[in-house]
């Protein structure tokens, strides 16, 4: 019987203790969470709102606030991580047991517009996510003390923009950006103005939009349209038994319901931006997706007969990578691994990530040849290096521009916003193509200069559709 006592009290020991750890264990997303690798912090108060922060040593911002419903579709908790889906990314947050304390501390409206105190806010930013220092070649320290010593000569509004717009330029960042005040702009202007006078020059050369010289291509290189309800994306007969795709951009698909007064005072662009800023992000992200969906649903209706189709990608600047991993999707039957991805913070990297595009039954695999130029950017260059995973892909034209890394986004304390590349975007080989562009199976060697490259076609229709047919002729009879 004493035997059985002592058996009886360590399982009654043991059992408690279970149940003891089972309830420290947290099984809630209710908390804080520390993103890994983004400087984000992510404060889920209870079970109907939250707090995002963007955080540095020296700052703590608040991004956005809102409603959990929000996000609850885009969270999961397994074990100890939080993932939370942007669009085609998985972000991965670890509990921390509380708000960092810089978070908690006060800032005076002064201090948050004080040029200097903004400039380290992005010094800071910069050191711990900017992925290409070694890349690019670049001795931060030796900058960051040159670029603070000439903002402290005169630290004013419109010196912190031109500082900053130049240390980007330094960095070599081609996704980066800077986004000011109407009120900062105005002054530039001004000084500008001021400072120098435009110089005449002495060729009186014709100056091309990339979606001007898009649709000078889409009305010469058909033989028949067949593009229905949308301006964006153009489709129809390249010949008889070849189909063509024209993909202007990788966002502006989406419906917003943007009043009419509001783009008749800022035109729709600006209206379109303002409109998705109001929104939460993977929101709007899953907006430009069901629109792209019914659009190539379409086109793809209208080409499937066809023998081969032309993905026209050569004046595209890019937009969202959800965008187009959706389009990819018609042209694989399974779940395909297009490309890895991985996450630069305080001297390492995240654990490497991999992309994924889904799939259709109903994929067209017939031959599918994808143009691309120096001016393919952004969103639509991860739609050109996802192609390098499928054979019946080819691409023709020249190396992409070159800007893959997907761009961190943060706001300043006074306000401005900007961006900086954190990421490490690769081939499932590994292979990194930052600054010189995915390449091409078939060079058409065109210009990487935006205007040259535009006048290149723009003016000589004709051969650009010949040299087109002429490399898909060559591709086609080359052994795979």
């Amino acid at each position: 019987m004493r035997k059985m006592s002592i058996i009886s009290a360590v399982l009654l020991l043991l059992l408690s203790c279970q149940q003891q750890q089972q309830q420290k264990r947290p099984k809630t997303m209710i908390g804080t969470w520390q993103s890994i690798g983004s400087g984000w912090i992510l404060d889920i108060k209870d079970s109907t709102e939250y707090e995002f922060y963007d955080v540095t040593p020296i700052s703590c911002l608040i991004n956005r606030k809102g409603k959990i419903s929000e996000l609850q579709d885009d969270l999961s908790l397994k074990n100890d991580t939080l993932s939370l889906l942007k669009g085609v990314i998985t972000y991965q947050f670890t509990r921390i047991h509380t708000i960092p304390e810089v978070c908690s501390l006060g800032m005076t409206e002064k201090k948050k517009q004080d040029p200097l105190y903004n400039f380290e806010v992005f010094a800071e930013t910069v050191q711990e996510h900017y992925a290409f220092m070694q890349l690019n070649e670049i001795d931060w320290d030796s900058i960051y003390q040159v670029q603070k010593r000439k903002l402290k000569t005169e630290p004013s509004d419109v010196n912190l923009y031109r500082l900053l717009e130049e240390t980007l330029e330094i960095l070599n960042d081609n996704h980066a950006y800077l986004e000011a005040t109407d009120e900062v702009y105005e002054a530039l202007e001004q000084i500008e103005k001021q400072e120098a006078e435009e110089e005449a020059t002495s060729e009186n050369l014709p100056e091309y939009g990339d979606l001007q010289v898009a649709g000078m291509v889409k009305n010469h290189h058909l033989r028949q349209e067949m593009t229905q309800d949308s301006k964006l994306i153009q489709w129809g007969a390249l010949t008889d038994s070849i189909g063509y795709i024209q993909i202007m951009t990788m966002w502006l698909h989406a419906d917003l319901d943007i009043p009419q007064t509001l783009i008749d005072e800022k035109g729709y662009l600006d209206a379109y931006v303002d409109a998705f800023h109001q929104m939460y992000e993977g929101d709007y992200i899953k907006k430009e997706v069901e629109a792209i969906a019914s659009i190539m649903d379409q086109a793809m209706d209208d080409l499937s007969a066809m023998d081969a189709i032309v993905i026209d990608v050569r004046f595209n600047g890019g937009g969202q990578d959800a965008v187009s991993f959706e389009i990819l999707n018609r042209f694989t039957q399974d779940q395909l691994h297009i490309a890895n991805q991985k996450l630069y913070y305080q001297k390492q990297f995240s654990p490497l990530l991999p992309l994924y595009v889904e799939g259709s039954p109903n994929a067209y695999i017939k031959p599918v040849y994808v143009l691309t130029s120096p001016q393919t950017g952004s969103a639509a260059e991860s739609f050109a290096i996802a192609t390098m995973a499928m054979p019946h892909v080819k691409r023709i034209g020249s190396a992409t521009s070159g800007a893959m890394s997907t761009a961190l986004e943060k706001t300043l304390p006074n306000g401005w916003g900007f961006s900086i590349s954190n990421e490490i975007y690769m081939d499932t080989q590994g292979n990194i193509y930052e600054n010189k562009g995915v390449p091409v199976d078939y060079e058409l060697n065109y210009p990487r200069e935006r205007q040259a490259f535009f006048r290149a076609v723009a003016h000589d229709l004709e051969k650009d559709k010949k040299d087109i047919l002429t490399a898909i002729e060559k591709l086609g009879k080359r052994p795979n």
